[in-house]
């Protein structure tokens, strides 16, 4: 399903989840799980996969799974 998903697929799966202002929250106050202290938009900037951080953004939130 997420196999090639593009930044601005991920920005439209954010704003979805979480809605406009608490998404934008979550980008860039979050840390994830697994990434090395980085927020989503930090790891975004360091060049991992959208799609890999979709999916831990789904993890620590416990977005159920059909919605990866």
């Amino acid at each position: 399903m997420l196999a090639g998903v593009r930044l601005t697929e991920f920005n439209e799966r954010v704003v979805l989840r979480f809605g406009t202002a608490y998404g934008a929250s979550v980008l860039v106050d979050h840390v994830l799980s697994g990434f090395g202290g980085r927020t989503a938009a930090g790891a975004i900037e360091d060049g991992i996969e959208p799609r890999e951080v979709w999916r831990a953004l789904c993890v620590d939130f416990d977005v159920p799974r059909d919605q990866w």
